[in-house]
């Protein structure tokens, strides 16, 4: 099957090793390795943290090398299993409008787990990711919007994603990245049900899982094992079994366009970003009107359907629930000026003026928003005051979209505004080492990711 979509990605991927990284995408890469981290920090002593840490230890026992957020070392299975589970219990890794999912968890995991392990170059390290990041995405943005309302494309596409990071970590050819890419498919799962169900708490696992497989799925084409050629277009590969509707033709649709990973969203909330727009368009109205909280009457939300799939949860009973809450969120910011990390991870949610100013909130969908989704996340936040005057904002794209992006400056800014407790040391030694990757002059340098910076 040598002209299948699948076959053709695979041949970009060898392609993209070849030829010089372009400055912007190095640039971008250094930015990604910046929000994992950050991401990883922010979590690395939550309860849960400890439990991904204990569960890797338990499915791949043994001594290692490979550092994990929060300490110690495990295999490079454990670890890219950890650290990718780690790195999203905060909501705060990157994202992407089309695709919908997280590619730096996927991407990033993987490669770094390895490169402790055994010596990569930096070029190689830089290749593996951003060979994720095109493949999770790609195959992200083709299964569409009907599967991310059924399925966590970051588990699905993301295992696909993980495999090629690996499979070019471990310098496959390309007939085995094929395969390992064929794979991971055959292993991808994440069922919204656990949503459903009120078992947000094991979300990160996706991620996880899906590095898992995407590593297993790369070992095992390096030993000889072959995977499904048409993983994802085949009459029973993941379009048609996992409802996709999206455009196959993001497949292999501009080659000689930048990479994906230029095309990524670094989240300016800690949330879900379904609800990204509503906060930007509350925050506007803070910035221009500040409407003073007891004299607010009314607050009405109007969003596209699809957030409400994902982040529908009426008001929280439980700190893994606030992430979801479209009233948490919006009422925490009207009342406090901010959403912060700690308002996440230790809410007061019986808190009386918390509740008060939710109640206040009404949430209602708009079918033309949906229209304009994935490519854009439309939402209008309306304010009306007692003495009737009434503010209103839309909000189309997100901070942190591409087209509103954050620089190296404001990154770090984020960087420790969601990582408190980064202290100064830690945070100059990973500014140093994740700006290096983008020089290209330190490309044959051996990529060693030390436990400090974990």
């Amino acid at each position: 099957m040598p002209n299948i979509p699948e076959s053709q990605l695979v041949q970009h991927l060898i392609a993209l090793q070849s030829r010089p990284i372009a400055a912007a995408t190095r640039a971008r890469l250094a930015q990604a390795l910046l929000d994992w981290f950050t991401a990883g920090w922010s979590a690395r002593t939550l309860p849960a943290a400890a439990t991904l840490r204990g569960l890797a230890a338990d499915c791949v026992p043994g001594a290692g090398t490979a550092p994990v957020f929060g300490g110690g070392v495990m295999p490079a299975m454990a670890a890219g299993f950890a650290n990718a589970g780690i790195a999203h219990l905060r909501e705060i890794d990157d994202a992407h409008r089309a695709a919908m999912l997280h590619p730096g968890v996927v991407a990033i995991s993987p490669v770094l787990a390895l490169a402790a392990v055994q010596p990569l170059s930096r070029r190689r390290v830089s290749d593996a990711i951003i060979a994720g990041y095109e493949v999770a995405l790609r195959v992200g943005e083709a299964l569409g919007t009907r599967h991310a309302a059924l399925f966590h494309a970051t588990a699905t596409a993301g295992a696909v994603g993980a495999a090629a990071a690996t499979g070019v970590a471990l310098g496959l050819t390309a007939d085995q990245l094929h395969h390992a890419m064929g794979i991971g498919a055959t292993q991808s799962a994440g069922l919204w049900q656990l949503v459903d169900d009120d078992a947000h708490e094991s979300k990160s696992l996706h991620p996880a899982f899906a590095v898992r497989n995407g590593m297993t799925a790369a070992f095992a084409a390096r030993a000889g094992l072959p995977g499904a050629r048409a993983f994802v277009t085949g009459q029973r590969g993941l379009y048609a079994l996992l409802a996709g509707d999206g455009p196959l033709g993001a497949l292999t649709a501009g080659f000689d366009a930048p990479e994906c990973i230029n095309t990524t969203t670094i989240k300016a909330w800690p949330c879900c970003a379904q609800l990204f727009t509503p906060m930007d368009a509350t925050q506007a109205l803070i910035d221009a009107h500040h409407p003073a909280v007891d004299d607010i009457a009314a607050v009405e939300v109007v969003i596209f359907p699809h957030a409400l799939k994902i982040a529908g949860v009426h008001w929280p009973v439980k700190a893994a629930e606030t992430c979801f809450s479209l009233r948490y969120v919006v009422a925490t910011l009207l009342l406090t000026g901010q959403l912060t990390i700690n308002a996440t991870e230790a809410p007061d949610l019986e808190s009386p003026a918390l509740r008060a100013l939710a109640q206040k909130i009404t949430v209602a969908t708009d079918d033309s928003f949906q229209q304009a989704f994935p490519a854009k996340r439309p939402c209008r936040v309306t304010i009306t005051m007692r003495d009737g005057q009434r503010f209103s904002a839309l909000r189309e794209l997100r901070r942190g979209d591409p087209e509103d992006p954050f620089d190296w400056a404001q990154l770090q800014q984020r960087m420790r505004a969601f990582a408190p407790n980064m202290d100064d040391a830690a945070a100059q030694r990973g500014t140093d080492w994740w700006a290096g990757f983008a020089d290209g002059g330190q490309d044959a340098q051996v990529c060693m990711p030390g436990a400090d910076l974990f």
